[in-house]
């Protein structure tokens, strides 16, 4: 474990909303850092991620298999009443908690369980007529003021990145593609 690359400070900074971007290889890191992503998120161990950029990283998985990250997301619904136990060793390895919740159940467990810097609100919990865009929308209200929010939209447009944006999201969780669509003309297409 490093934490030495915040992933609050990341996505915290700078002008408008931050683009996190799920890869798989250490091409697919130095791409992502390319085309503008401000983080990098691994659900599988990958050799060369961390050579090949800056960028914080952020676990999905196990604690106890999260090599070099800066973050671990730690899945409220997955915890139940471990949460504060699994918020507590994320913490003691020296790197950033992400809480996971799907709902408003799952945000007030949080809230009354422990005090969370970072959220990932996930749409999982659509029901099946509902887009997963409105989902993360309605979780969205409920986020208190100074909490950062990350809304997990793993097939993401333009539109929806700045709709996300004017609803005050700090950061969205996407899958790979072309990450410069995403965020704008900052960034040259690589």
């Amino acid at each position: 474990m490093t934490g030495l690359r915040r992933l609050s400070q990341a996505i915290s900074e700078g002008d408008g909303i931050s683009v996190l971007v799920e890869v798989r290889d250490a091409d697919g890191a130095r791409a992502a850092a390319e085309q503008g992503a401000e983080g990098l998120v691994l659900r599988f161990a990958a050799d060369g991620i961390r050579a090949a950029t800056e960028l914080p990283l952020v676990w999905i998985g196990s604690a106890d298999d999260a090599r070099d990250a800066d973050a671990v997301v730690v899945d409220v619904d997955a915890a139940g009443d471990r949460l504060a136990e699994m918020v507590n060793a994320v913490h003691a390895l020296g790197v950033e908690c992400v809480l996971k919740v799907r709902d408003e159940d799952d945000l007030e467990l949080v809230l009354a369980t422990v005090d969370p810097e970072i959220l990932l609100l996930s749409a999982e919990e659509a029901d099946d007529d509902q887009h997963h865009l409105d989902r993360l929308l309605e979780l969205l209200p409920d986020v208190p003021a100074g909490k950062l929010a990350i809304a997990e939209l793993a097939v993401a447009s333009a539109a929806d990145v700045a709709e996300l944006e004017r609803a005050g999201v700090d950061a969205v969780f996407v899958t790979a593609g072309d990450i410069g669509l995403l965020v704008g003309d900052a960034h040259p297409e690589v």
